[in-house]
């Protein structure tokens, strides 16, 4: 699993079309089968999917290149990211509402 400092937290905020194609879904199961803990939600206010995921570095950067791509009814335009130091605060990945 690595070092504890090998470990961080990604927060990513994606833009196109996220809502409504299965893409929380699709970034579930991405986050589950990679180790990852955190969550992804629909930003209502505009239409982006927001994303914080933790865990190993290497495996986040696996994630970060799914996101780009995403499911396949999904365009993703673009995608935000910001890293930061692990804050420890999940269990698991939810999709949360």
């Amino acid at each position: 699993m690595g070092k504890p400092s090998d470990r961080q937290q990604l927060r990513a905020r994606v833009y196109g079309r996220v809502q409504g194609v299965g893409y929380r879904q699709f970034a579930h199961r991405a986050a589950i089968s990679l180790g990852l803990v955190g969550y992804v939600r629909n930003v209502d206010f505009d239409g982006s999917v927001e994303v914080l995921a933790e865990g190993p570095t290497d495996a986040l950067r696996m994630f970060l290149k799914r996101l780009g791509d995403g499911p396949f009814m999904s365009r993703v335009e673009s995608v935000d990211t910001s890293w930061e130091p692990i804050s420890g605060a999940f269990a698991e990945f939810q999709i949360r509402q």
